[in-house]
């Protein structure tokens, strides 16, 4: 099937992956990751884009393959009990790789050929991942993706909205294990026990799940993503380039608000059950002297507090870019003393029903917040 667009540079991929990036508010992989999986592929003579998904037979069936672990900085003792104790030395992780394993795996147990996959979410790593596992194998990849974001959890996406079918869910790590997922009690546990697992596998682990009809997939997937995460990838770097403001050209194209603009003052940051959290604390500077803006993360941007007061919260989205560059920043990245500039944007209206605020909102963080909608707070 003919595609709608093929990374075809290194140019083209470092735009398409900025922009997932971008959309990953925080979280997603990580950039250069995602880069060089997509070179890879190039210089391997692999054709890799999306498709229009209406295209596709209804019939036909999809999956959704993720990465599932932590960002977070590996900690030497538990470098040193993997090496000494289960002599499993330093992974070369091959993203691509790991996600080829655990399609597989699934099309064992569901006894289907996998035709399409649709990317869970906006990433750096997950997103790009995703199009060199269909480029490995010869399928179809979709124009759009299970959130418009990128999430910490599985039950934050669209099929949890729509009540599609999740399970069952194949694991493949970069050691070769292999754990299948048949029956959970709900989704929560489904993530829970896929979290177990990668971290048993020391966070270097693919899954896939959302086995079902192309026909399904298209009622839950969020339309054209793909191609806007490569749109605005690109007009960040040509911003940049020309002199011109990257956060205001991002706006432009996709909409949004600059709510801070200074320097990263403070970081704290833990490690736990699988998950990156921490808060990056930034002092405004210049039009935005006299803000401080607090921001909490699991892996991805989840709620923020200005001047002490309660601000922008999932589900509407908090990216993080360089002020000058415009380059995006996964919270693993992001340093003291660092020139940022922090956007937000509105969520994509699935996620603003009841359904969809139940799993994606402060309240299912464990913050006792409403959900206030970004318009109400800064205006349009």
């Amino acid at each position: 099937m003919e595609k709608v667009f093929v990374i075809k540079t290194c140019q083209d991929a470092e735009d398409f992956v900025r922009g997932c990036t971008f959309y990953g508010t925080g979280g997603g992989g990580d950039y250069a990751m995602g880069v060089d999986a997509l070179v890879k592929q190039i210089e391997k003579g692999n054709e890799v884009g999306w498709v229009d998904p209406y295209e596709l037979d209804d019939d036909s069936y999809s999956c959704c393959p993720f990465l599932m672990g932590s960002i977070a900085p590996e900690d030497p003792d538990v470098v040193k009990e993997r090496e000494t104790i289960y002599g499993l030395g330093a992974p070369e992780f091959d993203y691509t790789q790991a996600m080829v394993g655990s399609i597989r795996a699934l099309e064992e147990i569901r006894q289907r050929k996998i035709s399409a996959l649709a990317p869970i979410e906006l990433g750096g790593a997950n997103t790009a991942a995703c199009l060199c596992a269909a480029a490995e194998l010869d399928i179809a990849v979709v124009d759009g993706d299970y959130t418009g974001r990128a999430i910490p959890e599985i039950q934050q996406t669209t099929p949890f909205i729509f009540e599609k079918e999740l399970l069952p869910v194949a694991s493949f790590d970069c050691w070769g294990n292999v754990a299948n997922i048949t029956k959970t009690v709900n989704w929560r546990m489904t993530e829970r026990i896929g979290k177990m697992i990668a971290d048993a596998g020391y966070s270097k682990c693919a899954q896939a799940g959302f086995c079902f009809p192309v026909r399904e997939m298209n009622e839950a997937l969020i339309h054209g993503t793909l191609t806007e995460c490569y749109e605005v990838g690109k007009a960040l770097r040509l911003a940049a380039e020309e002199g011109r403001d990257p956060a205001q050209a991002a706006i432009d194209m996709v909409g949004g608000h600059i709510v801070c603009r200074g320097r990263v003052i403070k970081k704290e940051w833990w490690d736990k059950i699988g998950y990156y959290w921490g808060t990056h604390t930034i002092q405004g500077e210049g039009g935005f002297k006299g803000i401080e803006l607090k921001i909490w993360f699991k892996n991805e941007n989840h709620v923020s507090w200005k001047n002490g007061k309660p601000f922008v919260t999932s589900p509407d989205m908090l990216q993080v870019i360089d002020t000058d560059t415009g380059m995006p920043y996964t919270n693993n990245k992001i340093k003291e003393g660092m020139k940022v500039t922090v956007i937000a944007m509105k969520a994509r209206e699935v996620f603003r029903s009841e359904r969809g605020l139940s799993v994606l909102s402060p309240k299912a963080f464990g913050f006792d917040l409403p959900y206030r909608p970004l318009e109400k707070l800064v205006g349009k």
